[in-house]
């Protein structure tokens, strides 16, 4: 079993907001189960120059935030990553 963190399966990005697609495991009903989630962030440069991340999106960015997700949602469907029940079109 591994114990170290796994990065993203798929990340896209537009500027300084992107999107990351995780793949997920749990056990459930005893049996392993897979889910793929996606998380957004936007970069930035703090007072020392340090790059950061934030959840919290400007005006500016909302056209970025939706292009990346639309982007993570087609990789989902077309990849067979979401959960057919979950995915609506």
């Amino acid at each position: 079993m591994e114990t170290g963190k796994k990065g993203p399966e798929k990340k896209f990005r537009a500027g300084a907001v992107a999107a990351s697609v995780w793949r997920n495991s749990t056990l459930k009903d005893g049996k392993q189960d897979s889910y793929c989630t996606v998380s957004l962030e936007r970069g930035y440069k703090n007072k020392e120059g340090t790059w950061q991340n934030t959840s919290s999106l400007r005006a500016n960015d909302l056209p970025r935030a939706a292009l990346v997700l639309a982007e993570a949602y087609k990789y989902l469907v077309m990849s067979g990553g979401a959960d057919a029940q979950e995915v609506m079109i």
